[in-house]
């Protein structure tokens, strides 16, 4: 199937491209970034916005940069960026190790950080990494901005805190203290596909470890037992781990034992890579 008929605008500017939002939202327009989610939906006729308004050409969105001690990403900075980038890669190579295994090439290419993370698949990837990085989600309407924490940004299964009239502009991600280790895994049937459980894991020297599950319920998780369980003892054994996992996948509203356990499998991994 292809798309039903609907109006399209491609602004060039931020102000631009709110104003035109603010119009149509009430009517269920939407705004398009790289389009990987939002196009087989709109082709399935799943969903059928009367107005759909391009960022493509929206500059503005694509800067990536370290202001301080945060790297600063624009929304429509795509995966592919993010994976090779030398600067990700140098003050936060978890996010780049991880958006390494959003789906393939042409969907990295095409696809960005901020269409995924607004997307908010339960399984994806930059959720999950917004989330164990604390990130700060700058988000800005015709009548103003305001900045959401990603603890707070995501609230269910493609469930967020943007409102229908409001644009994501930028993430800010505080970098980690040199010296920090990490480690992320996922599963999935095949690579590329949505993960089925995965885990996000950062052990900052003296600082709280912090620990992402994904792919399990319906939104990323802090698994804040299983932190508990590493800052205790960053040492911990396989069946603390396994125990405090299950505890965080039970508070989250898991209750399938067999996702919990590959889900504690990935916890596992990760927290093994970050401490290799």
């Amino acid at each position: 199937m292809k798309p039903a008929m609907m109006e399209y605008y491609a602004p060039t500017g931020l102000d631009e491209a709110a104003t035109l939002l603010a119009e149509a939202a009430a009517d269920g327009g939407k705004v398009i970034a790289g389009g990987q989610s939002l196009i087989p939906m709109m082709n399935f006729r799943l969903v059928r916005p009367p107005v759909l308004i391009d960022l493509g050409g929206v500059a503005e969105l694509t800067s990536m940069e370290v202001t301080g001690s945060h790297l600063s990403l624009g929304a429509m900075v795509t995966t592919a960026t993010v994976a090779s980038s030398s600067l990700v890669r140098r003050d936060w190579p978890l996010l780049a190790h991880a958006a390494t295994w959003v789906g393939h090439d042409q969907i990295r290419n095409r696809g960005t950080v901020g269409g995924s993370v607004v997307h908010a698949d339960p399984s994806a990837e930059m959720p999950a990494a917004m989330l164990l990085a604390d990130a700060r989600l700058e988000v800005r309407s015709a009548t103003g901005s305001r900045t959401v924490d990603a603890a707070d940004f995501f609230w269910g299964y493609m469930s967020t805190a943007l409102e229908e009239d409001e644009i994501l502009v930028r993430l800010s991600l505080e970098i980690p203290p040199p010296g920090t280790r990490w480690g992320f895994r996922e599963f999935a049937q095949r690579h590329g596909d949505f993960a089925e459980a995965g885990a996000a894991c950062l052990l900052p020297p003296g600082g709280r470890p912090r620990v992402v599950a994904f792919g399990a319920a319906d939104r990323p998780f802090r698994a804040a037992e299983t932190e508990s369980a590493l800052a205790a003892d960053p040492a911990a054994d396989a069946e603390t781990l396994r125990l405090a996992v299950s505890r965080d996948a039970e508070q989250a509203g898991v209750a399938d034992r067999a996702k919990i356990r590959l889900l504690a499998a990935m916890v596992l991994r990760a927290a093994a890579m970050a401490r290799d």
